[in-house]
């Protein structure tokens, strides 16, 4: 007889695995299934930050001058597939129409109402976890290399601390370069986001509340999440297992699970690119640090030091076209003073996203026992303890932490 759980968690991420820890601990057994390890996916490979600053979520570019620039495909922060784009036509479209100021702002007022919560859930569950030693607590660091660029981000801080409460600190050049000497003398200052956190190992956390999951009672499986069938079934290593609810949170793969039960989410995928390196001896980087001129983030992690890319526009399962990484590690050595690369190739990971920036929480409508907690895009690891807390705040009738209408999936009529 195939073992009977209350609920199926599909995706071993830290979306997945958050829900499966909340759920755990509201006293429902859970079963997490995923093909990999968990966290061995777009989990692995994210820049480490746990965004509480990011309430306004990354809009599409919509100024000529904007995408005039980027129409050439050189651009440092974002290229994309010239293949791919007939099939991400309609949805970069929406995306684009989402991204209008007024709709823009509107966005913010609901997503700030889940990631005001990221910094406390996170350090909630990694103190449980057994994990805080992971988490940094010194914010992140904006660099500037021109007044313009300073006086553009300055301002935009400023709006989110007014509208939203988000503190932050504007370094000039001798303050930013008292924090970190090994900087280029060329950036001329910087902000730092003082109420977010970072990780030092994102694999690592996603494997401790991995490990608390299993503390508390929950089964891990490796399964083929695409046997699922209702209600709810899903073939594994160990064979088939039964839940009388299920849980899709499987990142930049969900489409294709709730495609396939009659759900037309509109969806894409954003790639991007990691590398690690050695710093010179002597050299430390003690900040995630943004280049917010050229497009790229360096953070100290176990391996080393990340490089992360911005945006790939691309279909998810095409082959890696890591040329950003290459475009842009010229600048990052200049930056901070790198050394060999570390890795044998560069890392690619899919960042799942909706074209109104919102990630998708909430009840399948056509089917009982569905839930869908999946699109975060680049809030993947900032969002994924809160959306846990949510998800099983919704599916055991309690009170939620926050109002999750603005995230329902039947705002795409789906």
């Amino acid at each position: 007889m195939a073992p009977k759980f209350d609920t199926i968690v599909l995706g071993g991420g830290i979306v997945g695995v958050s829900v499966a820890v909340h759920l755990q601990q509201r006293g429902r057994a859970v079963a997490l299934v995923d093909r990999k390890a968990p966290g061995s996916e777009t989990s692995l490979g994210n820049a480490g930050l746990i965004q509480r600053e990011g309430v306004y979520p990354y809009p599409f570019p919509r100024s000529a001058r904007a995408l005039l620039s980027y129409a050439s495909n050189r651009a440092l922060d974002a290229r994309y597939h010239p293949r791919a784009m007939p099939r991400l036509a309609p949805f970069l479209l929406r995306y684009w129409w989402h991204s209008e100021p007024t709709r823009h702002a509107a966005i913010a007022r609901a997503y700030v109402t889940l990631i005001e919560h990221c910094i406390t859930e996170h350090r909630i569950l990694a103190e449980a976890a057994g994990a805080s030693e992971l988490l940094r607590h010194e914010g992140w660091l904006k660099l500037f290399r021109t007044r313009a660029m300073e006086d553009e981000e300055l301002r935009a801080a400023e709006q989110c601390h007014n509208e939203f409460g988000v503190n932050f600190e504007a370094l000039d050049k001798a303050r930013l370069h008292a924090l970190e000497p090994d900087l280029s003398t060329d950036v001329i200052g910087a902000l730092r986001y003082t109420t977010a956190d970072s990780v030092t190992d994102p694999q690592g956390l996603v494997l401790a509340y991995e490990r608390h999951f299993r503390v508390l009672g929950g089964r891990v499986f490796i399964g083929d999440a695409a046997t699922l069938a209702p209600q709810w079934r899903v073939s594994t290593e160990e064979g088939e297992i039964e839940g009388q609810s299920v849980v899709v949170a499987m990142g930049p793969w969900s489409d294709g699970i709730a495609s396939k039960l009659g759900y037309d989410v509109p969806f894409a995928v954003k790639r991007g690119y990691h590398m690690h390196y050695a710093a010179e001896p002597g050299a430390r980087l003690h900040h995630p640090v943004l280049d917010a001129e050229n497009g790229f983030l360096i953070a100290p992690m176990a391996r080393g030091i990340r490089l992360t890319t911005g945006v790939e526009l691309g279909l998810r399962d095409t082959p890696k076209t890591p040329v950003q990484l290459a475009a842009v590690e010229p600048a990052a050595r200049e930056l901070f003073p790198l050394r060999a690369r570390l890795d044998d190739e560069p890392w690619m990971g899919c960042r799942p996203c909706t074209p109104d920036m919102l990630p998708i929480i909430g009840a399948a409508p056509r089917h009982k026992g569905m839930w869908f907690a999946f699109g975060h895009a680049h809030h993947g690891l900032t969002l994924g303890p809160v959306t846990g807390r949510l998800i099983a705040e919704m599916m055991t009738g309690s009170e939620t932490i926050c109002d999750p209408k603005p995230f329902r999936v039947e705002r795409f009529r789906v």
